[in-house]
């Protein structure tokens, strides 16, 4: 797996507490298939994310890509491989990005 920001291992961290305390394993599992899918896609083919979520164009503005795996949007620096931030699908990801 790629470099995590610090403020995206704060938010893995806090996905993985949130699953670990209400005994969701499964759910432990999607995250990590989530982040390896996106490192491999970030590592080798960059240029497939997009500028924002499509729910929130704005995001544009901060100059990341975005990729979707499983029920997570992944936020990237498409100029060096490193993930900059974890969302989950329904998170209010405008009030927690940027």
């Amino acid at each position: 797996m790629i470099a995590l920001s610090p403020e995206a291992a704060r938010q893995v961290e806090a996905l993985e507490r949130f699953y670990t305390d209400r005994q969701r394993p499964q759910a432990l599992r999607n995250l990590g298939h989530a982040l390896a899918e996106a490192s491999l896609i970030i590592t080798n083919a960059p240029e497939r994310g997009i500028p924002a979520p499509r729910p929130y164009p704005d995001l544009a503005s901060l100059g990341l890509a975005w990729l979707k795996r499983g029920r997570y949007w992944i936020a990237y620096d498409p100029t060096k491989p490193i993930i900059a931030g974890v969302f989950f699908e329904t998170d209010d990801i405008p009030g927690r990005a940027g």
